[in-house]
């Protein structure tokens, strides 16, 4: 395939995902313990013995910094696009959760949030640059400048039952909307035609989904992963443009970001 129409098509199947991805990437770190509320239904199966809620600081500490995940650089997100929990709508009521997680929304009760951006470094064994890949150097270009993922990582922490309680609302509104459902985030509508449940493992509660998108009739893959650690729960949304643009690449979950902040949360 040409370069060129290597392009057209990541640019039309990644249409969706990077309007999640772009907007949840540029949200504001919480730090500073401002609130995050987000609608939550359901309850947790986990015992519901309350638990202290993180602090901040306690939270700050806990959270991803440089050199926690081996290959990949770790940023604060930026303060430039921060999606409130009013500005994510769906189709579907029940389905809030879930574009709550994509777009790095804490759910209602969480008393501080952090979040951080990890992002795989590029290779530098003389593959082609991505100002090579846009200047039409060949599909192999393409493909190996963008065979990257970026991971938006949301940890907040809840008082009490609050916590086991948005785990248990998320894993429920994934299994109730896993036919799709349609999310408008900051004023810019995303398709979502499916979610698949995927294996992992980590703190006392974990789950994950391949969530698939619909752009103009081209699909992209993202992955969304939950992790509930006491009374703190993290959110992991990944995207890999190469998988995105259709590109026979291997995009699995973010399994070591996962247990990087597994690990911090101990």
């Amino acid at each position: 395939m040409r370069a060129t129409a290597v392009r057209r098509t990541a640019l039309a199947a990644s249409a969706a995902a990077l309007a999640l991805l772009a907007t949840a990437c540029s949200g504001s770190s919480d730090a500073d313990g401002k609130d995050e509320k987000g609608a939550a239904n359901g309850s947790s199966s986990a015992p519901k013995t309350p638990a202290k809620a993180l602090t901040a600081a306690e939270l700050e500490k806990a959270t991803l910094a440089q050199g926690d995940v081996e290959g990949t650089k770790v940023t604060k997100a930026g303060p430039a696009d921060e999606v409130p929990a009013d500005g994510v709508k769906v189709d579907k009521e029940a389905c809030l959760p879930v574009a709550h997680a994509l777009s790095g929304v804490a759910q209602e009760g969480a008393v501080a949030t952090t979040k951080r951006k990890v992002i795989d470094e590029p290779k530098t064994d003389g593959e082609k640059s991505l100002e090579d890949a846009a200047k039409g150097e060949g599909a192999d270009a393409f493909k190996d400048a963008f065979n990257l993922t970026s991971t938006f990582v949301a940890l907040s922490s809840y008082e009490g039952s609050a916590g086991p309680d948005a785990f248990a609302a998320l894993r429920k509104a994934a299994a109730d909307c896993a036919g799709g459902f349609t999310a408008t985030v900051a004023g810019t509508p995303t398709k979502v035609v499916s979610m698949t449940e995927e294996k992992i493992t980590g703190g006392d509660e974990a789950l994950a989904w391949t969530v698939t998108s619909e752009s103009d009739g081209a699909t992209a893959p993202v992955k969304l992963v939950a992790l509930r650690k006491g009374s703190s729960v993290a959110t992991f949304f990944a995207f890999n443009l190469a998988a995105a643009g259709g590109e026979d690449v291997t995009f699995e979950l973010p399994t070591k970001v996962v247990a990087a902040q597994d690990k911090k949360l101990a």
